[in-house]
Formats: structure tokens, C-alpha cells, sequence
């Protein structure tokens, strides 16, 4: 069940807890076990038992320090669950950001396939990283030429981006067999929508209309999923807008933009989803800036640069959120990296290359200083567009575009070799362009 902060978040700006301090609390996500604890300033304890807003019950005067961490993860099934925005000086109003988000091993896979007009849904064999089709699979799309889906941090939904007919669908995802049901008509977004993602508390989402140049930002219906689009919806953005990212706060929006080769960065108002433009924005990367990965700490970021055959390197300031190129950036990969994403221990970036190699790549990530270093390549499909890391970081999910298909592999821990798990690649449906796990 999902329960909006955004209240509590309105209610905080103007609250003035005399003697009693100000609450600290937040959301959590994607909680499915039992036994999660959280802990306040190491004596403040809090038994949670499902994903929704959270509040400890001691108050905090002002100009002092919270600190929330996670006391217990929960078990059954186990789950890591981490904490962003958790600390920091209390001013003269209730904290209301705080960012828990809880995972496991991925359970469903869903693959959107343009030119079919359809979503494949595959179990995920939890210790192969198999896939097996989902009964009734594929799912008939709701929309024209789907090209990009998420899923809702609480597993609950997965929204598709329909580039086609400018619009995005909402499907409600059973809880047991991962059966996609449609939630109801799409709901319009801006010309040719390409990128779609939740933010980490799970209640706002964001389209990139790549020929609007825009940004369009819906909230998102606590009980239906079904988003409705917020006051000054749709943004600008810079041209061509083809990939977005959040930090893991959900502070800051990363947003690439194909045609200028550049990075737009927005501030994300807090409870109410706006965009603004940050200070020293657009930011430079290579050429056909395609694709953006933020490491887990939401210290570094990393560009795919499709025609620049490079990848860019930033550090982000976590203050403002402006990115800073690192030494060596760009990086040249001998290819044209397609899409990037790094792994939940932020030791590992992964690129899908096209056109002449069709090959996936994993980078050592320098935790000192973010540099990347080759460390192993693959064969996969042909043409492939999109890679996805499942929430343990154990298999990686590359979608083929023109071989139809989806390649999966395991990925070692330690050095972030990659090989094919059995089985692989598993057959979608005609121009498979995206995957997104639950």
C-alpha cells in the first residue's frame, strides 16, 4: 500500500513545535519482509511494517542532528533496505524526506517490445537468473510503439512509455504471478515520449518527450497508480531529452539531451515533484548523450555518449547537485555505448555496445574517485539497447533490439566478470527495447 508524505510535507513547512522539537520521518519503500527497524540519533527506535510515511515519536529541537539509520532488516523473505536524506541539522521545520528503500532479488522481468506492441513478463529464477514466460505473456500494450517501462519502487505498477500514440500506461502487477492488468486508459504526455521513471519514494513520475523537449510530472494516485500531472507540468528541458535519473534522494533529476550533447540538471521540489533548473546547468558531455547512470551513493554519474563513442564521468555536488567532470572524462570505449547502469554496491558501471560490437561491458568503479577501468566484455544479442542491474546485483538484463531477444548474465562480485546463464538469450518480442525487473 502506498501512503503519500506530500501532507505531511505541507503541514512541515509551516509546523513550530514548541518544547516538543520537530518530528523526523519519511518513506519507505518496497518493504516486503518483517522485522524492519529503524533507529534515530542511536536511541530513537521504530518497528515498521509496511511500505508508507513513517514518523519517530521523539521531537528534535532546532539546531539539533538526526541521524536515521537501519537498526534491523527485515527477514522473510530477507531484504536490504537503505536510508537517503537521513541525516543532517534540524531548522525550524518537520523532516518530512527521509528515503528508505527496500529490495531483494528481482522476482519479474518485463520487456517492452516496439514493434509488436506488446510487453513480454518472464519469472526470474532467483539462484540461475533464468527466465521463464509468464502465463498469458505477452501482454497486449495499450498504447502505440511502447519503448520504455518502469517499475513503481513498490512493485505495485509498471508504466510504459508509448512513443507512438504520446501517452503512458499503467498496468497493476499481481503480487503473486507478476500478471499484468491494465489500470485503466493512458494517460496523455508530451510528443513522442522516450524515457520514463518513479521517483525513489514512489510518488512522482517523469516522462521525457524527446520532440516537445520537455519534462512531464505526474503524482501518482496512492491507491490506483494511476498519475495525474502536477501544476506547471511539462517542463523544459534541453534538446532531445532521451534518459533521466534521480539521485537515490530523490533530490535532483538527471536528464540527458541526445541532440546537444549535454546534461540537464533540475532541483526536485520536496512533497510536490516541480523541477527548477540548478545553478551551472546544462552540463557537458559527448556527443549523442544517449543514457545516465547514478551510483547508489549518489556521488558520481556516468554518460553514454551513442555517436561520441565515450562515456562522460562526474562527481555531484551533494549540496547543489551539480555534476563536475572527472579526470580522463570522457572515456573512450571503442563503440557506441547505448545505455549504462551500476550495480547496488557501486563497484561496477555497465554499458551496452552497438553497432559493430554488440557486446556488454563491465568498468571497475574507483570508489576514491569515481574513474572507470575496463574489466570485462561479453557477447550479447544484436543490437542492444538497454541493460538493467536486479536489485541484489547478481544477473544483468541487456534487451536486444534487433535480434528480438534478452540476454542475461550473471555477474561475479568480486571482479564483475560477466558470462550468460543458461538458457540465454530468451526470446521477446519483435524490437525489444527495455526491461524493467520487480
Amino acid at each position: 500500500m502506498k501512503v503519500s508524505i506530500l501532507a505531511a510535507a505541507v503541514l512541515g513547512i509551516t509546523a513550530c513545535h514548541v518544547g516538543g522539537g520537530y518530528t523526523v520521518g519519511g518513506t519507505v519503500t518496497g518493504l516486503r519482509g518483517s522485522g524492519l527497524v529503524l533507529q534515530d540519533n542511536s536511541g530513537d527506535n521504530l518497528t515498521v511494517q509496511a511500505s508508507g510515511s513513517f514518523v519517530f515519536s521523539s521531537g528534535i529541537d532546532q539546531g539539533g542532528a538526526y541521524s536515521v539509520t537501519v537498526a534491523t532488516q527485515p527477514s522473510n523473505p530477507a531484504q536490504t533496505c537503505s536510508v537517503h536524506n537521513g541525516s543532517g541539522t534540524i531548522g525550524t521545520a518537520d523532516i518530512g524526506n527521509v528515503v528508505v528503500n527496500c529490495t531483494q532479488a528481482g522476482r519479474f522481468a518485463y520487456v517492452v517490445n516496439m514493434a509488436a506492441n506488446s510487453i513480454s513478463g518472464y519469472s526470474i529464477d532467483a539462484a540461475t537468473g533464468r527466465l521463464t514466460e509468464l502465463v498469458n505473456s505477452p501482454f497486449a500494450a495499450t498504447g502505440t510503439t511502447p519503448v520504455a517501462a518502469v517499475v513503481d519502487p513498490n512493485g505495485s505498477y509498471l508504466y510504459v512509455a508509448n512513443n507512438g500514440s504520446n501517452n503512458v500506461s499503467v498496468y497493476s502487477i499481481d503480487d503473486s504471478s507478476g500478471a499484468l492488468t491494465s489500470a485503466g486508459q493512458p494517460v496523455a504526455a508530451g510528443n513522442e515520449p522516450f524515457a520514463i521513471l518513479v521517483d525513489p519514494a514512489d510518488q512522482f513520475l517523469y516522462v521525457a518527450n524527446t520532440k516537445d523537449n520537455t519534462i512531464s510530472v505526474f503524482a501518482i494516485d496512492n491507491s490506483s497508480g494511476v498519475p495525474t500531472a502536477i501544476s506547471g507540468s511539462p517542463f523544459s528541458s534541453g534538446t532531445q531529452p532521451t534518459s533521466m535519473k534521480t539521485d537515490p534522494g530523490g533530490n535532483f533529476l538527471y536528464v540527458t539531451d541526445y541532440a546537444a550533447g549535454e546534461v540537464t540538471a533540475f532541483s526536485i521540489e520536496a512533497g510536490a515533484g516541480s523541477l527548477a533548473t540548478i545553478g551551472g546547468s546544462p552540463f557537458g558531455a559527448g556527443s549523442g548523450a544517449l543514457a545516465i547512470a547514478i551510483d547508489p551513493t549518489g556521488t558520481y554519474a556516468y554518460v553514454a555518449n551513442e555517436t561520441g563513442d565515450s562515456i562522460s564521468m562526474y562527481s555531484i555536488n551533494p549540496d547543489t547537485g551539480a555534476l563536475a567532470a572527472l579526470s580522463g572524462s570522457p572515456m573512450p570505449t571503442g563503440s557506441s555505448p547505448e545505455s549504462v547502469a551500476v550495480d547496488p554496491a557501486g563497484r561496477f558501471l555497465y554499458a551496452a555496445n552497438v553497432p559493430g560490437a554488440n557486446e556488454f561491458s563491465s568498468y571497475s568503479i574507483t570508489p576514491s574517485s569515481g574513474e572507470l577501468t575496463r574489466a570485462a566484455s561479453i557477447g550479447a544479442g544484436t543490437f542492444p539497447l538497454n541493460v538493467v542491474i536486479d536489485p541484489a546485483g547478481t544477473f544483468a538484463y541487456v534487451a536486444n533490439e534487433n535480434s528480438n531477444d534478452v540476454s542475461v548474465f550473471s555477474i561475479d562480485s568480486v571482479t564483475g566478470a560477466l558470462a550468460a546463464v543458461p538458457g540465454s538469450p530468451f526470446a521477446a518480442g519483435a524490437e525489444s527495447r527495455s526491461v524493467a525487473i520487480d
